[in-house]
This record gives C-alpha cells, sequence and structure tokens, in this order.
C-alpha cells in the first residue's frame, strides 16, 4: 500500500522538527509524481514552479557547454530535495535535470506554498529555517569542486595570490639590476 502524502511528508528529512499542522498545510500543494530513466523533467531556463522532495531513483543536474555533451555537475537520491530556483527572482531553473534511474518523487508547487505563507507568515518561516541549510551544504558542496578543479597545492605561495610567491621588493633607483 502506498502512503498518504501527508505520511510521505512526515517521514521526510526536510520536515524535521516542522509542527504536523504546517506539514500538513504543505502537503495540499503537493502531487505524487514518477519521472522514467533518461527523461528530463527540469530544464534550464523554464519557470522554476516548484521542488522536488526525492523519494527513490537518481536524477542527475546538468549544464550544456557549446559543443561538448551535458555535464553532470550533481546528483540527487532518496530523501534529497531538488531545486531551489522558485524561491528567488527571476524563479528561473539554472540546470537541467534528468532522471538517471526512473524517479519516485512529491512535487511541491511554489505558488501554491507561497499563497499560504501571505495568509499563515509562521508557515514560511518554518520551511525556510528548514530550506536554507540545505542551500548552504549545496554552496558549499559547489566551492569545494572550484577548489578540486582549480586550485593549487599548498606549497605553492598561493597565499600572495600569486604562482611565484610574495611580491618582489621594488629595486631602488640607480641600482644595479642583474
Amino acid at each position: 500500500m502506498i502512503k498518504g502524502l501527508k505520511e510521505l511528508l512526515d517521514a521526510h528529512p526536510i520536515f524535521g522538527g516542522m509542527d504536523k499542522q504546517v506539514r500538513e498545510t504543505i502537503a495540499e500543494c503537493g502531487e505524487k509524481i514518477e519521472i522514467p530513466e533518461g527523461k528530463y523533467f527540469i530544464r534550464e531556463g523554464d519557470l522554476a514552479d516548484r521542488f522536488y522532495l526525492l523519494r527513490r531513483g537518481r536524477a542527475a543536474l546538468e549544464i550544456h557547454v557549446a559543443q561538448l555533451a551535458p555535464v553532470v555537475i550533481a546528483t540527487r537520491g532518496e530523501n534529497d530535495v531538488l531545486g531551489w530556483s522558485w524561491m528567488t527572482p527571476p524563479y528561473l531553473w539554472h540546470f537541467d535535470v534528468r532522471a538517471m534511474v526512473g524517479v519516485e518523487a512529491i512535487s511541491i508547487n511554489a505558488a501554491c506554498l507561497k499563497e499560504m505563507w501571505d495568509t499563515e507568515p509562521e508557515l514560511g518561516l518554518s520551511f525556510y529555517k528548514n530550506f536554507t541549510p540545505i542551500i548552504a551544504s549545496r554552496l558549499e558542496a559547489t566551492r569545494m569542486q572550484l577548489i578540486d578543479m582549480y586550485g593549487r597545492p599548498r606549497s605553492q605561495a598561493t597565499t600572495w595570490g600569486l604562482e611565484s610567491g610574495p611580491p618582489a621588493k621594488p629595486t631602488p633607483p640607480g641600482a644595479k639590476v642583474t
């Protein structure tokens, strides 16, 4: 037997610590969906009007680089939250997302959620308190990826911001340069 949407939200880690009534209200904006393997369900530049709570499967976040195959920059799986572009203008997706393995998810309609926040601000506050750490951890993961890609060994004089070490002392006027 498939659990109801409210029970699925109760079990999802992002809602830990949220009041039961808040979870029930959020459930009113959700629906269960299935995405077959290989199908794109988010496209860069499209309106970001929802987010996804992944229950099963695996999804790849991809960017397109001219004349290259799509580059997978991250993957998301069970119990992950996917998508936060709906939270900030211009409300457009920044990546493509493809189901690597068939995905079962809960799709939460952002407009519905935001409408409820207008009448119940504590709902929005509670949600943001739980969602913000996810955003922060994703930004930190991106920072670490950039360090992996562009970082230099500590043995180089990176503390000076130069490859060759500390800046040279200026040569006094009239000194002979060898």
